[in-house]
């Protein structure tokens, strides 16, 4: 093996290594977090992991093939975080906030 091979395979381990780390870490959170958007924010941060893990995988085979798998992950794991965020939105509205139609569904806006 060259020089230029043994540093990328040593990269790719350090890789694995800290994704490895960083799915540990992320298992601690969604286990003990306090709030249900640590909770969230772990989830997203678990699909990111799962896309960076993808990645060093193709990488380490020399191979795009999880290429269109991984941009799947990411619109679905942004997907996910928007919906997460509008129901914790929703969910954690102070009491007497007064309740806003949108536009076009009814009624004219209130003051």
């Amino acid at each position: 093996m060259s020089a230029p091979q043994t540093v990328d395979r040593v990269l790719l381990v350090a890789a694995v290594v800290l994704i490895l780390v960083a799915g540990a870490l992320l298992l601690a959170r969604i286990w003990r977090g306090p709030s249900m958007l640590d909770r969230a924010i772990a989830l997203d941060v678990c699909a990111a992991l799962i896309i960076a893990g993808l990645g060093a995988k193709s990488a380490f085979a020399r191979d795009p093939f999880y290429f269109p798998i991984m941009l799947v992950l990411a619109f679905l794991g942004f997907t996910g975080s928007v919906g997460i965020a509008r129901f914790i939105a929703v969910r954690d509205r102070p009491p007497g906030h007064p309740h806003r139609e949108r536009a076009g569904h009814g009624g004219e806006e209130g003051p």
